[in-house]
């Protein structure tokens, strides 16, 4: 079992790599065929692409926060 110290640290450097590639994925989907669309459809594709990347990150956030197992 990794102890939670290390867990912390890889799991920023994921968090900061998911907010990077999210936002330049967000970018590339929304400059697409986004623009096109009805002025309701952008603003539900925006609000969904703004927060849609708490998901991962709420998962990564919660591996990294679990407690160590105590030691037998």
């Amino acid at each position: 079992m990794m102890p939670q110290r290390i867990r912390k640290l890889i799991g920023t450097v994921l968090l900061l790599a998911l907010v990077v590639v999210w936002a330049l994925g967000a970018m590339v989907i929304a400059q697409g065929r986004v623009t096109e669309l009805h002025w309701a459809a952008q603003t539900v594709c925006y609000v969904l692409l703004g927060t849609l990347w708490v998901i991962p990150a709420g998962a990564l956030i919660w591996w990294m926060e679990r407690p160590d197992r105590p030691k037998a």
